[in-house]
């Protein structure tokens, strides 16, 4: 098979709608498919660098997930791979969940070794964390990525729901690395 017209993820990423969608809905969004249906599923996890050795997924759930992403129907990658509908759907979720998971580690890993590590607790004002943040990394010469008005942003959007309007409502966790990025996680108290 010619690999060259699959690519690993598709540049407009469809992934959270794509779990969403029925396979009626899903017939829809044909332009990928075709390619899909040609895709060398082994080709796209080596050019990813997939291993499942040191990788949260298994090998099944890698070529699911590639070929969702490029618009595959889970009905056709069931006939594909020799298995039923109802298993590649599972093999979806729990690759997705997998995906999650590791995600929200990193998260945690990045929170625990940031050189700066300020708690903002539930009630706080969203226009009082600058000035928390930068007083904190002052005190360890760290210079943050980021304006007052930008850092607020920032803050609510990786925030999520926690954040409403200028109230914080669950204690965050806000880290700055050396290099003055900022991640932002619920600290979950």
């Amino acid at each position: 098979m010619d690999s060259r017209n699959c690519s690993f993820f598709p540049a407009a990423r469809e992934s959270s709608r794509m779990t969403d969608r029925t396979d009626t809905e899903t017939d829809q969004v044909s332009t990928d498919t075709a390619d899909a249906d040609q895709c060398d599923v082994e080709a796209v996890l080596e050019r990813a660098g997939f291993d499942s050795e040191t990788n949260v997924l298994t090998r099944r759930q890698a070529e699911v997930l590639a070929l969702r992403e490029r618009g595959m129907r889970q009905r056709d990658i069931a006939d594909r791979l020799g298995t039923s509908r109802a298993n590649v759907s599972n093999v979806e979720a729990s690759a997705r969940e997998n995906v999650s998971r590791a995600t929200e580690t990193i998260a945690f890993a990045e929170a625990v070794a940031s050189p700066v590590r300020v708690a903002i607790p539930a009630g706080t004002d969203l226009f009082d964390v600058p000035t928390l943040v930068y007083d904190a990394c002052d005190d360890v010469d760290v210079k943050v990525q980021y304006t007052a008005p930008e850092l607020m942003t920032h803050i609510s959007e990786a925030a999520g729901d926690a954040v409403e309007g200028r109230a914080v409502h669950e204690q965050l966790l806000v880290g700055v690395a050396d290099d003055g990025t900022v991640r932002v996680r619920r600290s979950g108290e």
